[in-house]
């Protein structure tokens, strides 16, 4: 399997790199299948799926790395995680960068708010001194075991601080060791233009969030602007939850499933997904007589 900075590396500079956000072992097993060439493992799907709760640091590193492992397993592409501010200080960057990789990560995602995190569309973010997040920077790159495993810097000064401030946080984070740059929640397409303007020598993030802060932008034209790498961290989550409450209220209204407006993934193409062909093969092959 290629790494992450393969796919990278042999990117068309007019093609960016689209990542779909992974939740759960259903969404990453439909996912792998489609033939991505990375895909994102997303805190927020992730938390929501997992524990019930919002995405507001209340995941601990354990939690989330147990995650990492088990979807890194079966992923077949590079698997990008967010490893939010990094659980703690730089001890703890240090002990999270080594599980993620470990874990089987190709890419972590650190975040310079100030912990607890909070969903970077959501309001009231508040992020640490510059800084202080390019030695969580510098402390991440060097506690890689190889250069293969990427390091995303992603910055959420610009909803409180701006985006002049935001892009220079984004070049020191860049001169520590970053290896992919993050601008998070730009509110226009001009300034995402700007952001490819200013920062384009460096693989640049776009994080497309359906009724987000930033401006949903086509493949082509992100490419165009100067972005490497396009994630969509919860298309399928939302689009999952909607289907979901169609179908439970039809039954809850009805009795029935009946009549469901809901898409149903056939049972037959669902017992594929999850391995069970495999299961009766070995079953007919080790049945006992």
């Amino acid at each position: 399997m290629p790494t992450l900075r393969d796919v990278l590396n042999a990117r068309p500079r007019d093609r960016v790199i689209t990542a779909p956000g992974v939740y759960d072992m259903v969404s990453l097993r439909i996912a792998a299948r489609m033939g991505f060439d990375a895909l994102y493992m997303t805190g927020y799907g992730t938390v929501a799926s997992h524990l019930g709760l919002p995405d507001a640091g209340l995941a601990s590193y354990a939690e989330m790395v147990e995650r990492v492992e088990v979807m890194a397993q079966t992923a077949g592409a590079p698997l990008i995680a967010d490893g939010d501010t990094g659980y703690g200080g730089l001890l703890n960057v240090r002990h999270t960068v080594r599980g993620y990789e470990r874990a089987g990560a190709a890419a972590i995602q650190l975040e310079d708010q100030e912990f607890p995190k909070k969903c970077g569309h959501t309001p009231d973010r508040r992020v640490i001194a510059a800084e202080d997040m390019a030695r969580k920077i510098a402390v991440a790159a060097e506690a890689r075991t190889s250069a293969d495993f990427l390091v995303i810097a992603r910055t959420d000064a610009r909803t409180s601080l701006g985006l002049a401030e935001a892009q220079r946080r984004a070049r020191l984070y860049a001169e520590a060791g970053a290896d992919l740059l993050f601008v998070e929640s730009p509110e226009t397409e001009a300034e995402m233009v700007e952001i490819g303007r200013e920062l384009g020598d460096m693989p640049l993030v776009a994080n497309m969030v359906e009724g987000g802060r930033t401006p949903m932008l086509g493949a082509a034209r992100l490419a165009e602007i100067g972005y490497a790498l396009a994630i969509y961290p919860v298309a399928g989550l939302l689009s999952a939850a909607a289907a979901l409450e169609t179908v439970y209220r039809q039954i809850c209204e009805t009795g029935s499933s009946l009549g469901s407006p809901a898409p149903l993934y056939r049972f037959a193409d669902m017992n594929r997904l999850m391995g069970f062909e495999e299961v009766w093969r070995f079953n007919q092959t080790h049945a006992e007589i």
